[in-house]
């Protein structure tokens, strides 16, 4: 972070008169998280403070948005809401936003590197799952939102054994964390959670890139290699694409590989051709529907839906050879639906429709 734009803060500060910064967690482009004690209620709490000139108001609406729907839905527990927002003053500069959520332990990106062999088993993917899922219905269904960056990253575990804040707290009284001093500015090391006794449900977190659902769109959106097919081709997109997200995301957790890598033989790295090539390789050709729709699929296939790009489609690729682990009838229910058809059913179940 450049000069005067990082947020200034420092271990012990005390900020609206309610909560004490008991040290730094971590930091991204746009901000820096502290743990820090609620002096009111007596609870910890995660500080994000942004930088000077981030603008996090789009984000805050989000919040907002997500604190309307039905609190009584299943998958609202599973969302990763703001407790409040409050400013804190700069004299002579800018102010710093600052946004209060729970304190939640690592990512599933953090946890592959913790458990045996980086996979999650399939008990461990069948739970985490089904809450990932809860929290999409109600971002969809209670929000009318699309998460667009549903990731490893953005999908946390509550810390239901507190005893690991309390143990932050300790080690950072008895061995305070390495910092040093930029352009006036006190820089601290992050310090990591201890492994909690047990780990509590899945949440879904970070809202920078969510968009209203309701209205149709075909911007690109979401991880390169994520990205689901008519994001691919700019065919007007909406809440599906958070499921196909998931569904690609899910190779990355349970079989430790990506589905899909996008890399162009043109040594330029990712490109929509090379996506759309190891897709067709996989799964066989999209839906002629959904190529109708997009606003770039000439620059791929003809109008019967053949692939005209000068890129070969590879060969020797196959999604049943690609899944190793599972076994028995679960393999055979998963590869039961040809991928795409099941693809675009659940497309038009989330856009209210249904085949005739």
């Amino acid at each position: 972070m450049g000069k005067n734009r990082c947020p200034k803060s420092t271990i012990g500060d005390v900020f609206v008169s309610k909560y004490q910064v008991l040290g730094k967690l971590g930091y991204g482009v746009s901000s820096t998280v502290w743990l820090a004690r609620g002096l009111q209620a007596h609870k910890h709490v995660a500080l994000k403070i942004y930088i000077r000139d981030g603008d996090p108001l789009e984000e805050f609406k989000i919040y907002q948005q997500l604190s309307k729907g039905n609190h009584s839905h299943p998958g609202y527990s599973h969302i990763r809401t703001a407790l409040e927002t409050f400013t804190i003053p700069r004299p002579g500069s800018d102010d710093h936003t600052c946004l209060v959520q729970k304190p939640m332990w690592e990512s599933f990106r953090d946890l592959r590197h913790r458990i045996p062999r980086g996979l999650f088993t399939e008990v461990l993917l069948k739970g985490a799952l089904k809450q990932l899922f809860l929290a999409l219905d109600y971002l969809h269904t209670e929000c009318k939102l699309v998460h667009t960056d549903t990731k490893a990253d953005n999908i946390l575990s509550q810390i239901e054994d507190e005893s690991i804040l309390d143990a932050f707290t300790t080690a950072e009284m008895e061995h305070p964390s390495p910092r040093k001093l930029v352009n006036g500015v006190t820089i601290y090391a992050s310090r990591q959670l201890e492994v909690p006794k047990f780990f509590g449900d899945s949440v879904l977190s970070d809202f920078g890139s969510a968009v209203r659902g309701d209205l149709k769109r075909n911007h690109n959106a979401g991880p390169q290699i994520y990205r689901a097919s008519e994001v691919m081709v700019k065919a007007a997109w909406s809440y599906p694409v958070d499921i196909w997200n998931v569904g690609v995301m899910i190779w990355d957790l349970f079989e430790g590989k990506h589905m899909f890598h996008g890399d162009d033989p043109d040594g330029k790295g990712y490109s929509t051709r090379a996506h759309l090539a190891e897709a067709i390789g996989m799964l066989g050709p999209p839906p002629l529907d959904l190529l109708e729709k997009g606003v770039r699929a000439s620059e791929f296939f003809d109008k019967e839906g053949k692939w005209i790009a000068e890129l070969p489609i590879p060969q020797g690729m196959d999604l049943e050879k690609s899944e190793m682990r599972l076994e028995g009838k679960n393999k055979e229910a998963f590869f039961a639906n040809d991928a795409w058809d099941a693809s675009m059913a659940s497309r038009r179940q989330k856009n209210g429709k249904t085949d005739a």
